[in-house]
């Protein structure tokens, strides 16, 4: 039996088709500042590496992420032979990736020949699937990072541009808003629960993520937060720990990154460890989605 997710990609690319917005459909829509950590609780989500990284933005098209469950009998194994993970893109059907790092190196070309090579931002997505006996099925969009101006060598109405985008994708009562917030930043000046405010007033379809919460300041936490007396929303507030730029530089897996963030919840945040982290947002994922 074809899994939800499998039904929502196809009935995406006949939305695309059809055009107008005739079809909404479900989707959990991260929002966030950029460097707010956005593009790592996705590769947290998924398990490895896949995303490109750098300084500014980096994220300059909608990326639709749709992760299909495919345990080793799952008839679809026999269709294409292949074992293990694998990925595909819309815009080169018929074609398998296995190699992930192969994966991040098409979405920087896709998207440097849509959006071009000046830090511009394009509203056309790209659409990846990735089929895995270790995923859950869901679709995930990743949007550029809001920002408060542009840079020199950028187009004046990207902040614009970008709000656009974003609107464009949380506005829908069917989409999840999930709002990545850094910790060590006021909770009144988040950019992601700026939007989703905006669209979800009552937060009954938002789910906040903190993110930089080992690197708060010393002689703070986020108890408060984590406990939902600052952050008004209804889908749970779950803080993580994301791969820092000198795990990542130095080759640190997302596994162990893993076992290292449930120390620092378990030796930090001990009365609430077991509903924080990684693991805990990708249980509450699955299940607000049915």
């Amino acid at each position: 039996m074809e899994s939800l997710i499998s039904v929502i990609s196809e009935l995406r690319k006949i939305n695309n088709i059809i055009g107008g917005g005739k079809v909404e459909l479900p989707q959990i829509v991260t929002v966030g500042s950029q460097s707010s950590g956005k593009s790592s609780v996705l590769e947290g989500i998924v398990g490895w590496d896949f995303l490109p990284r750098g300084t500014g933005i980096v994220t300059r098209r909608p990326l639709v992420l749709n992760l299909v469950n495919v345990p080793e009998d799952d008839p679809r194994r026999k269709q294409t032979g292949l074992t293990g993970n694998w990925a595909t893109f819309d815009h080169i059907p018929g074609e398998n990736f296995t190699d992930f790092e192969k994966v991040k190196k098409e979405i920087e070309k896709d998207t440097l020949k849509v959006a071009g090579d000046n830090k511009n931002i394009s509203n056309n997505p790209i659409h990846l699937t990735i089929f895995s006996d270790k995923v859950i099925d869901l679709s995930l969009v990743d949007l550029p990072g809001a920002i408060r101006f542009s840079l020199p060598n950028q187009s004046d109405t990207i902040k614009d541009d970008i709000e656009k985008i974003i609107d464009e994708y949380i506005k829908s009562p069917k989409s999840l808003i999930l709002a990545v917030t850094p910790a060590n930043q006021d909770a009144a000046v988040s950019d992601a629960l700026f939007y989703a405010k905006k669209y979800d007033p009552e937060g009954k379809r938002t789910l906040c993520v903190l993110t930089k919460i080992d690197i708060m300041d010393r002689g703070t936490n986020a108890y408060d937060m984590l406990s939902g007396k600052t952050i008004p929303v209804k889908l749970g507030i779950i803080g993580v720990r994301n791969r820092s730029q000198e795990e990542i530089a130095n080759n640190q897996t997302i596994e162990e990154c893993l076992a290292k963030e449930e120390i620092f919840f378990t030796n930090n945040y001990p009365s609430i460890s077991a509903r924080n982290g990684m693991p805990y947002l990708r249980f509450q994922l699955n299940k607000v989605r049915h």
